[in-house]
């Protein structure tokens, strides 16, 4: 039987008492519906795995006693950032979710020139912290150790201004070069995903002049939340630890 996983952010040590943050508590006792005795396990992003087992269950929360420590998770093979313009509710849940399911480091929300969403202040406030949970839930979910960078959302021009390092990618399906024919140099690739209605022309151009290379996934059009799936699930088989 696979045990729950359950994130905290609070340091953990073998033979330790902590008690769980309010949310963690209520999806352990309310949702998972676990009683006093039952093993789980703990993770809080520095690699390990905890295995722990459920002390307390009260309204007041779970106290766990953290029992043994796993053995550190190796560093993934490629360092991937995902660039994704913002996209309407669950498409934008479903892509983070997948994307961090399968490998991403680091993901940086887009607002660009045809995007749809318009969020500010509070409730992109409330947006980012929404994805961060979708990120947590992913990470529990398939077992990585260690949690992705959600950084906060920016405009696609600050993209252009300050370029990341490595390799540089952009899906088009216009464009000449297919994955296979790259030769990339480094284990580091930054992925740029346009909006429901694609990237403008003029950002086009700006990709380009950031050295954003045009890559084509096939012949087919592809929906916002498919292509960087598809994207990363090839460049992890061609390169990474699909491999």
């Amino acid at each position: 039987m696979r045990l729950s996983r359950i994130h905290t952010t609070q340091p953990l040590i073998p033979n330790q008492m902590i008690t769980l943050e309010p949310t963690a508590s209520s999806h352990l006792i309310r949702v998972l519906r676990l009683r006093p005795g039952a093993e789980l396990v703990l993770f809080n992003g520095d690699g390990y795995n905890y295995r722990a087992q459920l002390e307390i269950a009260t309204k007041k929360g779970a106290t766990i006693q953290v029992l043994t420590r796993s053995e550190l998770e190796p560093e993934a093979d490629l360092e991937i950032h995902l660039y994704i313009s913002i996209s309407k509710g669950e498409r934008m849940d479903f892509a983070i979710q997948k994307s961090v399911e399968m490998g991403v480091s680091e993901i940086t929300p887009l607002f660009s020139q045809r995007g749809v969403v318009n969020l500010k202040g509070e409730r992109l406030e409330k947006r980012q912290k929404h994805w961060q949970q979708v990120m947590i839930a992913a990470c529990e979910q398939s077992g990585r150790c260690r949690l992705p960078t959600m950084h906060n959302a920016i405009v696609i021009e600050q993209l252009f201004e300050t370029p990341p390092a490595g390799i540089k990618l952009t899906l088009n399906h216009r464009a000449d070069i297919c994955l296979p024919d790259l030769d990339p140099q480094g284990n580091s690739f930054n992925i740029l995903i346009g909006p429901e209605g694609g990237l403008s022309e003029a950002e086009i151009l700006a990709a380009q002049n950031s050295s954003f290379c045009g890559v084509r996934l096939g012949p087919r059009v592809l929906r916002t939340e498919t292509a960087p799936l598809a994207a990363i699930a090839a460049i992890q088989t061609l390169w990474g630890d699909y491999r």
